[in-house]
């Protein structure tokens, strides 16, 4: 498994763990790092990934729901709604990976936490959010520009 796959794994567990326990973000990295034996690259990223997230969460949550037609992003399950908010992140603020790799990304990781289902939805709700994004009817959080 590719360094950047296991960091985006870990960077699922612990914000699927996070939305259930929230709290203070360093000790939550400390403790879920403990129990881990990550190399330097992989806990970068994963770092990287879940603190991106959790500072541009409302954001994130507005595009999944502006392009989740029917769908409150609170009701979605866990899995799918960490694996497409890493996705996002990665597409808006990350010009070095490409969107339809954070897309594949995110549905692999969806089917192998979740089910294949979560797998489609996941892509769905993914590829509209980006095409929604390039045309501008998406709103572009702080930082980002589209690609």
């Amino acid at each position: 498994m590719g360094v950047r796959r296991q960091a985006r794994e870990w960077a699922l567990q612990f914000l699927f763990q996070r939305d259930i326990n929230p709290g203070d973000l360093e000790e939550a990295l400390q403790d879920f790092w403990a129990e881990k034996q990550p190399s330097s690259k992989a806990m970068s990223y994963a770092e990287e990934l879940i603190r991106g997230v959790e500072s541009n969460r409302p954001q994130l949550d507005t595009v999944i729901g502006q392009s989740a037609h029917h769908w409150d992003v609170k009701r979605m399950g866990g899995v799918d709604r960490n694996a497409m908010r890493m996705a996002l992140y990665e597409i808006m603020f990350r010009s070095d990976i490409p969107p339809v790799v954070a897309i594949d990304e995110a549905v692999e990781i969806a089917k192998a936490y979740s089910s294949n289902e979560s797998g489609r939805f996941v892509n769905g709700i993914l590829d509209r959010a980006l095409r929604e994004w390039r045309e501008g009817s998406a709103p572009t959080p702080t930082g980002a520009e589209n690609t």
